[in-house]
C-alpha cells in the first residue's frame, strides 16, 4: 500500500520542478503557511499542532482522492503529521525528499555559492538520494535547520512489537546514517541492528523499529548538552509520536546518551500502559531522582559499558545543570543489564554484543532471555 501511494504521488505531481535557494531553506515555513490557509471540500485543514487523534479523525473523514491530494499539495506538512496513516506519510516524504534533492542539485550550480557551498549542496543531494533509495519508509522529514528525520523498519501498522530508538547529541539529518566504523552509533544504524537482532531471534514476530531523529539535539558536549531544555522540547515531540502509534501495541523505547534525558522527561506524561519498557544506555541521567520519580508503569532498564566515558561525568543536577543520578547505580532502581562485547559510548548496538541481544529481548518481551551482570538480578519479578 505504501508503494502504491508513493507511485500515485510521484506520477501525478510535477516532482522534477526545482526550488530557489531561499525557497529550499524556508520550505517548511512556506508549507505550513500554505496549509494554514488551505481547505479541502470547503473544510479548513486541522492545526498542524492538533493532537494525533484529532488529525487521524480528520483524515479518516476524507476520501482517498482527497487524502492523496493533500499529500501532493503539502508533502512537508502531511509527511510530518502524527495521526496520518503511515503509508500516506511515506509517500508524502518521498515526494518532499525528491523536491529537496532537485533543489540541492540546482543550487550547487548557483554562482552565488562558493566552491565549499557547492560541495555542501552536492553532499546534501547525496544524502537525499540515499534516503530515497529502494523502498525506505521515511516517517518524518523536515529540512529546516539541521533537519529532522525518522524511518520505519518493518510494518508499523501490523506490528505487535514496536521499538523506538531515541539518539543523543549531534543527531540531525547529516548524522542520521553512516557507512564507516561508527555506523552502529548513528540513529539509522542502531535501529537496523536492533531490527535485525529481533528478526534473528524471532523471524515470525511482527516487529517494527522506528529510527527517530525527530528532535533538535545539542550539537555537542557543550552547555546545551548539560541542560534539559532541548530534551524537554523533544519530549513533547516523542509523546506525540507515541500517541499516534496504533493501540494495543507493545512499545519499547531505547534511549541513548542525551536521548535518555529526553525519555526521562517524557516518561511521566505517557498514558499508563502506553509504553511497556524504557531502556537507557550510556545515560548522563534521566532528570529524576529514581525510577519511582519517573511516574511510569514501564519497566526501566539501564546499561553502561565499563569503557564508556559517560561514567566519568558527574551524575548530579544543580541549578538546571546536569541530569541527576546515574541510572545504573543501585539507588536509582533500574534493572541493570549486561553489555558484554560493547566498546565505549557508541558501541551498544554493534551486532554480536550482549547489549544488542538484550535490547532485542526487551523489545520482544522475552525477559527470561535477558543477560544480567550478575545472575538473577535484573529480571526478578518479571514473567
Amino acid at each position: 500500500m505504501a508503494l502504491a501511494v508513493i507511485l500515485v504521488l510521484l506520477a501525478t505531481t510535477g516532482w522534477t520542478a526545482t526550488l530557489s535557494p531561499r525557497a529550499a531553506k524556508d520550505a517548511m515555513a512556506a508549507a505550513l503557511a500554505a496549509w494554514t490557509h488551505g481547505t479541502v471540500g470547503a473544510r479548513r485543514l486541522p492545526d498542524p499542532d492538533a493532537p494525533p487523534g484529532a488529525v487521524a479523525r480528520f483524515f479518516a473523514s476524507l476520501t482517498g482522492a482527497q487524502r492523496l491530494g493533500l499529500a501532493r499539495r503539502y508533502p512537508l506538512v502531511v509527511g510530518n503529521l502524527d495521526g496520518v496513516d503511515p503509508a500516506l506519510r511515506y509517500g508524502a516524504n518521498r515526494l518532499a525528499l525528491t523536491r529537496q534533492r532537485a533543489a540541492a542539485l540546482a543550487d550547487k550550480h548557483s554562482d552565488a555559492l562558493t566552491p565549499v557551498g557547492r560541495a555542501a549542496m552536492t553532499e546534501l543531494a547525496d544524502r537525499y538520494t540515499s534516503l530515497l533509495a529502494g523502498h525506505r519508509q521515511i516517517l518524518a522529514f523536515d529540512p529546516t535547520g539541521d533537519g529532522h528525520i525518522a524511518e520505519v523498519l518493518g510494518d508499523l501498522r501490523t506490528a505487535t512489537h514496536v521499538a523506538v530508538v531515541v539518539p543523543g547529541v549531534a543527531t540531525d539529518l547529516a548524522d542520521f546514517e553512516r557507512d564507516d566504523a561508527k555506523r552502529y552509533a548513528a540513529t539509522a544504524g542502531m535501529a537496523r541492528a536492533l531490527y535485525g537482532a529481533e528478526r534473528l531471534d524471532r523471524p515470525d514476530a511482527r516487529t517494527a523499529v522506528i529510527a527517530w531523529a525527530g528532535y533538535t539535539a545539542p550539537d555537542g558536549l557543550g552547555l546545551e548538552a548539560s541542560t534539559g531544555t532541548l530534551a524537554a522540547r523533544g519530549a513533547v515531540r516523542l509523546e506525540s509520536l507515541l500517541a499516534a502509534l496504533p493501540r494495543r501495541r507493545d512499545v519499547a523505547l531505547f534511549c541513548h546518551s542525551y536521548g535518555s534525558v529526553l525519555c526521562g522527561l517524557a516518561a511521566p506524561h505517557l498514558p499508563p500502559g502506553r509504553v511497556r519498557d524504557i531502556a537507557v544506555m550510556g545515560s548522563p541521567g534521566m532528570r529524576a531522582r529514581d525510577v519511582a520519580a519517573l511516574h511510569t508503569t514501564a519497566h526501566v532498564w539501564a546499561a553502561r559499558d565499563s569503557g564508556d566515558w559517560i561514567g566519568d561525568v558527574p551524575h548530579v543536577e544543580f541549578a538546571g545543570l546536569g541530569h541527576g543520578p546515574d541510572p545504573v547505580s543501585g539507588g536509582f532502581g533500574a534493572r541493570v543489564i549486561s553489555t558484554d562485547g560493547a566498546d565505549g559510548h557508541g558501541g551498544y548496538f554493534v551486532p554480536g554484543t550482549t547489549s544488542l541481544a538484550n535490547f532485542a529481548d526487551i523489545a520482544l518481551g522475552d525477559y527470561s532471555a535477558i543477560t544480567c551482570p550478575t545472575e538473577n538480578t535484573c529480571t526478578s519479578g518479571l514473567g
